[in-house]
């Protein structure tokens, strides 16, 4: 009688570890960390995240960030901003919660934020606070991770423009915080 035949998933706990790799984190590792300096410098090559909050109602509301809407301005935070009028923004107010999404160095990382919004004046965005409350990174050997979701700026130096003003934002938004 054959062997019965077996898949190999990332969740699967009997792959060989050459197959999978997990990590767990509640501080930003370095790379990350650097990412999300305010450098603006995966802006160039299109990098974007996923937003997630779940509504009272359960719906998950997305909203995809560029560089130059998310800052992490120390190990265990992430300052991010939203259109105040987003479903997105409006569920992170009701709940305190968000997930962030996205691909790296041939990774995936989903992190998990407890998030609190920071009002400032003068700025037409909803910035908002989050401390780290879990992250996790999965990477398989048997494959690799190119890309997750990724834009190309139509008009860049205007984009750069308002992203480096709304990191300014963010900037003040974290210290408001601390």
């Amino acid at each position: 009688m054959p062997a019965p035949c077996r898949h190999l998933y990332m969740t699967d706990p009997h792959a060989p570890p050459s197959l999978a790799s997990h990590s767990i984190f509640d501080e930003w590792p370095p790379e990350l960390r650097a990412l999300f300096d305010g450098t603006l410098a995966g802006a160039d090559a299109g990098f974007t995240a996923s937003l997630c909050a779940a509504d009272h109602g359960h719906r998950v509301r997305t909203a995809l960030l560029g560089a130059g809407e998310l800052l992490a301005p120390d190990a265990r935070t992430l300052a991010f901003a939203l259109w105040p009028t987003s479903r997105t923004a409006q569920a992170v107010i009701a709940t305190g919660r968000a997930t962030l999404t996205f691909v790296f160095d041939e990774a995936f990382y989903q992190v998990h934020l407890d998030a609190r919004q920071v009002s400032l004046d003068d700025v037409p965005l909803a910035c908002f606070v989050g401390t780290i409350e879990s992250g996790e990174m999965q990477r398989v050997g048997y494959a690799r991770l190119t890309n997750g979701i990724a834009f190309e700026l139509t008009d860049a130096q205007s984009a750069l423009t308002r992203w480096r003003e709304q990191l300014e934002w963010l900037k003040r938004a974290a210290s408001a915080a601390a």
